[in-house]
């Protein structure tokens, strides 16, 4: 029987370390090249690391929760046949209860699922052993101080999981966060501020540390681009035509495409624009980036957009690529306007509020017009005001007369 270490491979967009946020297997089980051993999180998703060996689990290298650095070990895998025990675990695995120890082992690896329903089981009798086959079920038993033949299983046959010991460890509501020192307040919650969270933070910090921003923002009559957007039909959206405004209106102010470089003192314009659309993921917020929008028509950006902010809630990072402008339709969460924060390195932010209904005087009368707020955050090193405001002018006039920008972009 040989040993093989995996280390944590290379996660890709230069991302030099990620955190465990939990283990999909454990010591003594069986585990297949390519079978998801480790969920870990990134900078900029949550993925599950694939074994390259075949054999049993050795030994876990780092506790859930603990951040491990490209190239440090992660397992070590033992070839050779598995041991009872392990075989065991695995048909506890296959009844597919739902609450067996690893993530992926209620599915089968042609993504079929099989259910069986199962009761709990009393608690062992004095001097019976407690229905346990794994043992790293024991190990989280034994690490959190649970009386194992106190326990009723929920598995197979009274078999105790994973899920049975988490449930016996939870906290009673009102539980044991402690009391903040300067307010007296007792404490609902421990958020980790780790992962694409801290990777969030530290970002907008720097944004806000680094840049000295400033904000201008203009009110719009969009009812025109509503009645365009309702003649072409599905395609393109509002965003996706908004969008092509913006992509040419940096043709006009390509200052705007830019970053500054400290070191060398230079501010780098950039040759074509890759734009960052700011979406709400169910793990944070995250920039998907279509990459060269400029050579794209509305159409061909409504369809990217759509594509990479899907794979961006879906976890992919393969879309969270550097961008070199970002558009930001906060409106989808029903507000009006909002001071963003630039997306770090890059020199501006435009953000566009929702369209609701308003009085707007047309022709000297005042009408129900479908009325927008777009609001310009910049970095004022690379532009002054009056480029600013030049560059949301133009994004706002072809707002106006979507039909005319169109035509002339």
């Amino acid at each position: 029987m040989s040993r093989q270490t995996f280390t944590l491979p290379d996660l890709g967009e230069g991302l030099t370390e990620a955190q465990l946020i939990r283990w999909l297997v454990g010591p003594g089980e069986p585990v297949a090249v390519d079978a998801p051993v480790a969920e870990v999180e990134t900078a900029k998703a949550t993925v599950e690391v694939p074994s390259p060996f075949a054999g049993t689990v050795a030994e876990l290298h780092g506790a859930e929760g603990a951040t491990i650095a490209v190239g440090e070990p992660l397992i070590s895998i033992d070839s050779g046949p598995a041991e009872p025990a392990t075989a065991a675990y695995r048909e506890e695995e296959r009844a597919g209860s739902g609450n067996v120890l690893i993530g992926y082992g209620t599915r089968e690896r042609q993504g079929r699922r099989r259910r069986r329903v199962s009761r709990p089981a009393p608690a062992a009798a004095p001097g019976e052993r407690p229905r346990v086959v794994s043992p790293v079920v024991r190990k989280l038993a034994k690490d959190k101080g649970i009386d194992l033949t106190a326990l009723r299983g929920t598995g197979p046959d009274g078999l105790i999981t994973r899920a049975d010991i988490e449930r016996a460890a939870a906290p009673t509501p009102g539980g044991t966060g402690g009391t903040d020192q300067r307010t007296g307040l007792g404490i609902a919650e421990r958020i980790p501020l780790r992962g694409l969270r801290a990777a969030i933070a530290a970002t907008l910090s720097r944004s806000r540390r680094e840049i000295p921003e400033a904000t201008t923002w203009v009110d719009v009559d969009a009812t025109p681009l509503v009645r365009l957007r309702s003649e072409l039909g599905e395609r393109p959206g509002l965003l996706a035509l908004v969008a092509r405004f913006v992509v040419a209106g940096l043709g006009r102010y390509p200052v705007l495409n830019s970053t500054v470089d400290t070191e060398s003192g230079e501010i780098l314009v950039f040759d074509g624009v890759h734009l960052g659309i700011a979406t709400q993921a169910g793990h944070g917020l995250v920039v998907p980036v279509v990459r060269d929008a400029h050579r794209r028509t509305a159409r061909d950006l409504d369809a990217e957009i759509r594509r990479v902010t899907a794979a961006a809630r879906e976890g992919s990072a393969a879309v969270l690529t550097p961008g070199s402008f970002t558009l930001n339709n906060y409106g989808a969460f029903g507000v009006d306007g909002s001071a963003a924060i630039i997306n770090h390195p890059e020199a501006a932010i435009l953000g566009m509020g929702r369209i609701v209904e308003r009085p707007w005087v047309v022709d000297g009368e005042v009408r129900p017009r479908h009325v927008t707020q777009l609001s310009l955050v910049f970095d004022h090193r690379v532009c002054d005001g009056g480029t600013a405001a030049g560059f949301l002018r133009f994004v706002a006039d072809a707002i106006e007369s979507p039909s005319s920008a169109l035509a002339d972009l």
